[in-house]
């Protein structure tokens, strides 16, 4: 399972950077997030993200925040849960929050995932109810990053990302 989430990473950084043939076609953008899908040779893979509203501390340098819930058909997945900070991670020390609920994700390099589908269904009705999403991070070296992420929008980005891949 690791490897699978792995590839999808690598997958969505190569979307990021907008250099390859096949890249995302969005599918609709709800206030604060976004809704994409993409032919890979695997199948379709659509998936909803966003952007930090908010970043702290602004000393250090580190590449784009991004949230994402991911669907899979071809090979089963959905709800999956990622992020990434811009840096790689001390292992085991991201968290997600809001108001009194707190999450902690396994990361591997610069990306984290929760730990599984009861998790991943979990955060989700949390992210539908949820106004804001604060994630705190470790760098390798043991800076804390803040990443702040408004969830206007998030429900209708999630819905349409599920459905273009239902």
């Amino acid at each position: 399972m690791l490897f699978k989430k792995i590839l999808i990473l690598t997958i969505l950084v190569l979307f990021s950077y907008s250099a390859y043939a096949n890249t995302p076609r969005s599918t609709g953008k709800y206030k604060n997030w976004e809704s994409f899908t993409i032919e890979t040779d695997k199948g379709k893979i659509c998936f909803a993200q966003t952007l930090p509203t908010k970043r702290a501390p602004s000393s250090i340098q580190r590449g784009q925040s991004k949230l994402f819930v991911t669907f899979r058909p071809s090979e089963e997945i959905k709800d999956e849960v990622s992020l990434t900070s811009g840096h790689d991670y001390k292992t085991s020390t991201v968290t997600a929050a809001s108001g009194k609920k707190r999450y902690s994700f396994f990361s591997q390099k610069n990306f984290a995932w929760l730990l599984d589908d009861q998790e991943e269904k979990s955060f989700i009705k949390l992210m539908k109810r949820a106004t804001n999403l604060i994630i705190k991070a470790r760098t390798t070296k043991g800076a804390e990053t803040t990443d702040h992420y408004s969830m206007m929008g998030f429900t209708k980005a999630y819905n349409t990302a599920k459905k273009t891949c239902s």
